[in-house]
């Protein structure tokens, strides 16, 4: 099966970037280059920034070794609503794990409230992890953490 058929990919949504110092980072791309603070979580050493309008494209920084070793890529691929639905039992016909946001193989999305959006995690060949996302509709609630495609629906659906 040719995946690119299945999940048409509308635009590049986001890139990560590790960094040595968060807190001057935050200040560079957030002072310097004018770029919104999205969302910051200290404990995981984490910002991400919009990139335009909010829901638009999104620049996340983590704070972490610049051993080459270590290094990983992740790029988000923004897809349609009833794309990143499909995404799980897609990938998986094309021989790819479609992974939840902690790295467990899953067959539904996540959704990331703070956003909202909601999201499918893969992996290249090379460990790079890559990613389906699309905003959803509403306020974002960063109170509900991140949680299942089902929750989210059977729950929290009149929010957005």
């Amino acid at each position: 099966m040719n995946l690119e058929t299945s999940i048409p990919i509308v635009d590049l949504f986001e890139a990560h970037l590790r960094v040595s110092d968060l807190d001057r980072s935050i200040r560079f791309y957030g002072e310097q280059l004018g770029l919104t603070l999205a969302h910051v979580v200290p404990e995981r050493g984490v910002a991400f920034f919009w990139i335009g309008a909010p829901g638009n494209a999104m620049l996340g920084l983590w704070k972490g070794t610049t051993d080459p070793r270590s290094a990983s890529a992740h790029v988000a691929f923004k897809v349609a609503l009833n794309d990143i639905l499909a995404a799980p039992s897609g990938l998986r016909n094309a021989g790819i794990e479609a992974l939840d946001f902690d790295g467990a193989v899953t067959e539904e999305p996540v959704v990331l409230a703070w956003m909202p959006a909601a999201s499918v995690y893969f992996c290249d060949p090379d460990s790079n992890l890559l990613e389906f996302i699309t905003m959803l509709p509403g306020p974002a609630r960063p109170d509900l953490g991140i949680l299942p495609w089902s929750e989210w629906l059977s729950n929290f659906a009149d929010l957005g």
